[in-house]
């Protein structure tokens, strides 16, 4: 099935905004290692619709990460806190995933959920 960019575009944004719903709500279940993972995704499909906009497309998340610190966090187009949040959710959820005994504290998470909207806001602005 062929999508046009604009349609795609706003498919993942929709998306990133129905993910960070759902790390609120696994964290106000106390389900850290889920909110990690949303918070992270939720990131993840902004960007994903920010380079479909740009014409970057990878399906390597480290690939996507790089592209955008290069062209957007180097470049202050976005400022570099935000750039730091998107990789430590990216790092978060690795852990998440992967690692074995991984806990996080709720304060933490309710931080990057913070970070997350913020993030978000900003790759709406830019589309």
């Amino acid at each position: 099935m062929q999508v046009d960019k604009s349609t795609l575009i706003q498919y993942r944004m929709k998306r990133a905004g129905e993910t960070l719903d759902e790390a609120k709500l696994a964290a106000e279940n106390d389900r850290l290692l889920l909110a990690a993972n949303r918070i992270y995704y939720s990131a993840f499909y902004a960007v994903s619709a920010l380079g479909i906009k740009n014409d970057f497309i990878t399906t390597k998340h480290g690939q996507l990460l790089g592209w955008f610190n290069q062209n957007f966090v180097k470049s202050e187009l976005v400022e570099k806190r935000l750039g730091e949040f998107y990789r430590n959710a990216f790092q978060m959820r690795q852990r998440s995933d992967y690692d074995d005994f991984v806990e996080f504290d709720k304060e933490s998470i309710d931080e990057k959920l913070k970070l997350a909207s913020e993030f978000i806001d900003k790759i709406s602005k830019l589309l």
